[in-house]
């Protein structure tokens, strides 16, 4: 098979309806990861230096959660000190660190502009 110059670099532009972090591998990100395991349309997965947390459509960190598993009160500086990158949309609340996969869903927190152009 023979691939061309911009075969090789065709890209599906689909939604993936996917969103996630990349989480450092130590004790904190590992709490977290493991509260986050339980949870439906989530996936953890462990490599040596960082965890990755990718979920369907939305993926919810709850500081109340976390605070009580993790020992001390955790919330975002907590997250961000621990968080490498993440993909999808971040929305910050006061109790909770939200990903939307799509812009559209997080609309109401980001005031996105969701209004049909002429």
């Amino acid at each position: 098979m023979t691939t061309t110059a911009a075969s090789k670099f065709d890209v599906n532009r689909t939604s993936s309806n996917m969103c996630g972090v990349t989480l450092m591998n130590n004790q904190n990100g590992y709490v977290v990861a493991e509260i986050m395991r339980g949870k439906s349309g989530v996936t953890v997965r462990e490599f040596p230096s960082m965890i990755r947390v990718d979920g369907e459509n939305k993926v919810v960190f709850n500081w109340d959660e976390i605070s009580e598993a993790i020992g001390f009160e955790f919330s975002q500086p907590d997250f961000e000190e621990i968080m490498s990158t993440h993909y999808g949309r971040m929305v910050h609340l006061d109790d909770e660190t939200i990903l939307f996969a799509n812009p559209e869903d997080a609309a109401e927190y980001i005031d996105f502009d969701l209004k049909p152009i002429d």
